[in-house]
C-alpha cells in the first residue's frame, strides 16, 4: 500500500526481492551485494527491493542494513526499496529513517516478526508507525504469513478502505493472475535467479501476448513447483550459485533424504535453464 495517488496508475513493473550475498562469517558481502544489484539493473528490472523475506532481513544486523541499503541506492541504476521489518517498532522506524535518508525509492513494511499478533495490534503497529517515520518514501504493507502474522484486510475493513491502494503481487505463482485483476507492479523473489523469465513474462502480459506468456508462466512453475520442498529461500541461493552469483554458502541444515533431493535440483536446473535463456 502507498499514500501517493500517482501510484494508482504507474506500473512498477518487475520489482526483485533480493537475496542477501553473505559472506564467510554470516556478514553481508557488501562486493557481491553491488555484483548482484548490476548484475539485476543490466538484467531490465524495474526495482530492487533489499531485506525482505527473501532478503533474510532478520538475519542481519540493523547497522549492516543500514549501510548496504545508503551504499545500494548509489550504486542501482533502477530504483531501489528497502525492508524495514524487524521484531519491534522502533527498530522498523530508525531503519525507514536511514532509509529515507538514502532516498530509496519506498519502503516495504511486514508485521514485526517471531510473536505472532492480533488484527486489532497489527493495525495499532501501522498507525504509530506512519505516525512516527514521516518522510518522503512510499510505505508498503507486506503481507508476509508465512514468516509473520498474517494480515486480514476485513478484519479492519474500513482502516484499509481509507487508504489508497496499489496492489502488487508477491506470489510468483500468481503473477498471471495477479496482473489480470490490476496489479500494479510484481515483487518476486524468482527474479533473483531467473530475471529474464520473470520480466519476460511480465512484459507478455503487459502487451497481451497470451501464448508466450502462457510458455512463460508454465516454465516458471517448474522451478516454484522445487520450492515448497526445501527451507525458504534454500532453493534460490543454490539456483544463483549455480548461475555463477556469489551469493554464499547456504546456511540451513537438512536432513541426508533432503540433500540428495537437493542435488537432483541441483542437476534438474542445469538442465530447465538453457531452456529459460533462449526465450
Amino acid at each position: 500500500m502507498t499514500a501517493d495517488p500517482d501510484r494508482m496508475t504507474a506500473d512498477l513493473g518487475v520489482i526483485v526481492a533480493a537475496l542477501t550475498p553473505r559472506g564467510k562469517k554470516g556478514d553481508v558481502d557488501f562486493g557481491a551485494a553491488f555484483e548482484l544489484i548490476d548484475h539485476l539493473c543490466a538484467a531490465g528490472v524495474r526495482g530492487i527491493a533489499l531485506f525482505t523475506a527473501t532478503g533474510e532481513y532478520p538475519a542481519f544486523s540493523l547497522e549492516e542494513r543500514g549501510r548496504l541499503v545508503y551504499l545500494a541506492a548509489k550504486r542501482s541504476r533502477v530504483p531501489l526499496f528497502a525492508g524495514v521489518g524487524s521484531i519491534s517498532l522502533d527498530d522498523s522506524v530508525n531503519l525507514a529513517r536511514e532509509a529515507q535518508r538514502a532516498d530509496v525509492a519506498g519502503v516495504f513494511l511486514p508485521p514485526p516478526h517471531f510473536f505472532r499478533y492480533p488484527q486489532d495490534e497489527l493495525l495499532e503497529f501501522y498507525l504509530q508507525f506512519a505516525a512516527q517515520a514521516r518522510g518522503g518514501n512510499q510505505l508498503w504493507i507486506s503481507n508476509t504469513p508465512e514468516v509473520t502474522s498474517p494480515i486480514t484486510p476485513a478484519s479492519n475493513a474500513p482502516f484499509f478502505a481509507s487508504l489508497p491502494v496499489a496492489y502488487l503481487v508477491s506470489d510468483d505463482s500468481a503473477i498471471a493472475r495477479a496482473r489480470c485483476s490490476g496489479a500494479r507492479g510484481i515483487l518476486s523473489g524468482s527474479a533473483c535467479v531467473v530475471p529474464e523469465l520473470v520480466v519476460g513474462l511480465d512484459c507478455a502480459l503487459r502487451r497481451g501476448d497470451q501464448s508466450s506468456a502462457e510458455r512463460l508462466d508454465s516454465l516458471l512453475r517448474e522451478l516454484l513447483a522445487w520450492a515448497g520442498e526445501f527451507p525458504y529461500p534454500l532453493l534460490l541461493k543454490v539456483a544463483a550459485g549455480l548461475r555463477g552469483m556469489k551469493i554464499g554458502s547456504p546456511t540451513m541444515t537438512l536432513s541426508p533424504g533432503r540433500q540428495r533431493r537437493l542435488d537432483e535440483f541441483r542437476e534438474w536446473f542445469q538442465g530447465w535453464l538453457p531452456g529459460v535463456k533462449k526465450n
